[in-house]
């Protein structure tokens, strides 16, 4: 098979119809062989009951739907888990992204060998104030970051090669720095092409402006993962040795100038009574505590198992996994 489109939605029912027509006519022009996932993340309207249609007239059409709303990583997540193509194609069903660049992400990830290719929105119909503005300086982080040079880290319209959405985990909201997931497993091989954006005809946006500040957010976790996800003791115990050495010389030279003054007959105050002791003791503390701190993320890492961090309400066209 050569395409997987995955299609994560939440209260898409007015755009699902004419989404489907101009995929199929792309698909068909093209002469590709394809299937399209809808993943339902708990809609409130008639979005599954178009998707159920959709399955019934179609094999090539399958649908996932959540119990409720569990965010679009974890739509994305289901997806890919059941993707049969050699290329996987994600798009949004707002129809802001173009199937007819569908061809050329292909061509990209199968003549020019990326392992991932991203959609850049250089010309976008979105509120400068509420979006645009705030979008340019998350990617400007982003890339500083990360060091994956992409201009539009958030658009939805990607493609990657089978290998790649078999081998990352998206969960949370990293949906936006699944580039950044793919690179940490050795796919880096990031490649960006300019996308059509096109202003949304129905309904309105599912992202507030808080959007903006989980991404910051998950910025901050997704560097410290990539630095130190799979080897805590490198920052924690490293810290915790670092303080503790330093609260233990401390109080070495502390307890050294109160003998001092005892062996030369100085007026000495009790080491209790010093402020330094209890400075010099509370850092080698908190050494000790960041040091055991990541001796426990190590336990854990080795010890972790796959937790599902959503549940299927129902879904169709689709085979059950062992």
């Amino acid at each position: 098979m050569n395409l997987s489109i995955v299609i994560p939605l939440l209260n898409e029912a007015e755009s699902l119809p004419e989404l489907y027509r101009w995929i199929t006519d792309v698909m068909h022009k093209n002469s590709f062989s394809y299937e399209i996932l809808f993943i339902d993340d708990g809609s409130k309207d008639n979005s599954w009951k178009i998707i159920s249609g959709f399955t019934a007239a179609d094999p090539s059409v399958k649908g996932i739907r959540f119990q409720h709303n569990f965010g679009k990583s974890q739509a994305l997540h289901a997806g890919f888990e059941q993707t049969k193509g050699d290329v996987i194609i994600t798009m949004d069903a707002d129809l802001q992204d173009s199937p007819e660049e569908i061809p050329e992400l292909y061509r990209m990830i199968i003549q020019d060998d990326f392992d991932l290719v991203s959609g850049w929105k250089k010309k976008r119909y979105d509120s400068v104030i509420s979006k645009n503005i705030p979008s340019k300086l998350f990617n400007w982080a982003a890339r500083k970051t990360s060091g994956v040079k992409l201009h539009d880290f958030n658009c939805g319209l990607k493609a990657y090669k089978k290998d790649v959405v078999k081998n990352i985990e998206v969960f949370g909201e990293m949906h936006r720095y699944i580039p950044v997931l793919a690179k940490n497993e050795g796919f880096d091989k990031i490649g960006e092409k300019i996308v059509i954006h096109q202003a949304r005809k129905y309904g309105t946006t599912k992202f507030g402006a808080s959007r903006f500040i989980n991404g910051f957010l998950d910025l901050i976790t997704i560097w410290f993962l990539s630095k130190f996800g799979k080897r805590p003791m490198h920052l924690f115990g490293a810290l915790g040795v670092l303080m503790f050495i330093i609260g233990f010389i401390s109080a070495c030279v502390i307890g050294a100038q109160k003998l001092y003054k005892i062996y030369t007959h100085q007026p000495a105050i009790l080491i209790t009574s010093d402020p330094w002791f209890y400075i010099a003791l509370t850092t080698m503390i908190i050494g000790t505590q960041l040091f055991l701190a990541g001796f426990l993320g190590e336990i854990i890492l080795k010890t972790r198992t796959n937790i599902q961090r959503y549940k299927v309400a129902e879904s169709i066209g689709l085979t059950t996994s062992k």
